[in-house]
C-alpha cells in the first residue's frame, strides 16, 4: 500500500445496507438470495446463498486506491490461470464481463464459496503442517510470474517493515512483553533488515494464518481454501513461509509442525540457505507483529476486539515456545526440513 493505505487499519469497515447490497446484485449479477454478514478486518464482507449456488460479496473500503482493489483482482485471475487446481475463490464476472463495480462507498466485488472450516477451529492432525507448506509452495510458484504497478506497496504486515511498529510498541500493555518487542525490534532492524535485500523477492500472499484456510472437517490435513489476498505484497517469499510458520508454533510438538511445513514447501520451491538463516528471526518478527499491531488495533476498535485479537494468544504463546527452543535447533531443524543439513 501507499503511505495513506496503512491508515486502513485504523478506519472503521464501510457501510452499505443488505437491501442496497441485493440491489447491486440484481442489477449487475442477475443474482438473488439470502445475505448473511462475514466478519472482516476493513471490508464489508456478506455470503450470499441463492438459487446458483453460495458466493462471497466484498466492499472493498473506500479509503482503499483502486490500483490496490486491481492488484488483489488481477492476482485471483492470474493464480486461476496458473494453477486452475488450487483452491483459491474465483472471480464471478458482472453482466459486463468487468470484475469490480466502482462505488462511492468502495468497490463491489464476488467470489465464489469456497466448503470447508477454517483451520483455526480444526484439530491438529497428521500430515496438516506439510499440506500447508505445499499449498503456500503451490501458490508462491503460481504468483512467481505475476506482475503489477502496486506490487511494491508499503503494507504494515510485511515483515520487513517491522522497524516501523516501533511508535506502536506502548500498545502492548505488558511491560516485560513491551522490553522484549523494543529489543527485538532493535536487533532486527541493525542485522536481519539489511540481509533481506539478498534474498529472493516476488508478490506474496503474506497472510497465510489458520483463519484464511479451509479444510475437511472430516480430515483436517485435507485443506479445501485458500482466502483473503487482502494482505499481498512483493516481498522476500522466505517472509511468506515465516508467516505460515509462525502460526504453527503455539501447541505441542513446534519442531515437528516446523519441520512439516517446511518440508512441503521446500519440496516444491527449495530454499537458499540465506533464508534457512534468517527464517529464525522472520518467524520471530511475524509474532512480535501480530502481537503489537492487534493490541494497537484493538485499543483503537475495542468492540471489535474479540476479533482483532483473535491470533494474539498464539502468537504470545509460540513466540515463548519458539524462543526457548534457541536459534540452532530450530535453524538445524529447519536445514533438514529442506534437505540442506549443514554443520553448525
Amino acid at each position: 500500500m501507499t503511505a495513506s493505505d496503512d491508515s486502513l487499519l485504523t478506519l472503521p469497515p464501510p457501510r452499505m445496507t443488505a437491501e442496497e447490497l441485493a440491489g447491486h446484485l440484481a442489477r449487475h449479477w442477475g443474482l438473488t438470495g439470502r445475505l448473511t454478514p462475514l466478519t472482516s478486518e476493513r471490508d464489508l464482507n456478506h455470503r450470499l446463498d441463492g438459487a446458483t449456488g453460495s458466493f462471497v460479496l466484498r466492499l472493498t473500503h473506500p479509503a482503499e486506491p483502486a490500483e490496490m482493489t486491481d492488484f488483489q483482482t488481477r492476482a485471483h485471475l492470474h493464480v486461476a490461470a496458473r494453477d486452475p487446481g488450487l483452491p483459491v475463490q474465483r472471480l464471478v464476472p458482472l453482466a459486463d464481463g468487468s470484475h469490480d463495480l466502482a462505488l462511492p462507498e468502495g468497490r463491489l466485488r464476488l467470489f465464489t464459496w469456497l466448503e470447508g472450516t477454517p483451520l483455526a477451529r480444526l484439530p491438529r492432525a497428521p500430515g496438516q503442517s506439510r499440506a500447508i507448506g505445499a499449498a503456500l509452495a503451490r501458490l508462491t510458484a503460481a504468483l512467481e510470474d505475476y506482475h503489477h504497478p502496486a506490487a511494491d506497496h508499503a503494507l504494515l504486515w510485511d515483515i520487513r517493515r517491522l522497524p516501523a511498529l516501533a511508535p506502536r510498541l506502548p500498545a502492548l500493555q505488558n511491560t516485560g512483553l513491551r522490553a522484549e518487542a523494543e529489543a527485538f525490534l532493535a536487533d532486527f532492524t541493525a542485522r536481519v533488515a539489511p540481509a533481506l535485500d539478498r534474498l529472493p523477492r516476488q508478490v506474496c500472499h503474506a497472510d497465510f494464518n489458520p483463519h484464511n484456510l479451509l479444510a475437511d472437517p472430516q480430515d483436517p490435513s485435507r485443506l479445501t481454501g485458500i482466502l483473503d489476498f487482502g494482505d499481498m505484497v512483493r516481498t522476500p517469499r522466505a517472509c511468506d513461509l515465516a508467516v505460515a510458520a509462525s502460526y504453527r508454533m503455539a501447541g505441542e510438538e513446534p519442531l515437528k509442525a516446523l519441520a512439516g511445513l517446511v518440508g512441503g514447501y521446500a519440496d516444491r520451491l527449495p530454499l537458499a540457505p540465506e533464508e534457512i538463516d534468517l527464517l529464525y528471526d522472520l518467524i520471530q518478527a511475524r509474532m512480535v507483529a501480530t502481537l503489537v499491531i492487534t493490541a494497537w488495533r484493538a485499543a483503537l476498535y475495542p468492540g471489535n476486539a474479540g476479533y482483532i485479537l483473535r491470533n494474539a494468544p498464539a502468537a504470545r504463546q509460540g513466540l515463548a515456545a519458539f524462543r526457548a527452543l534457541g536459534r540452532e535447533r530450530v535453524t538445524g531443524t529447519i536445514a533438514r526440513a529442506a534437505g540442506q543439513e549443514r554443520d553448525r
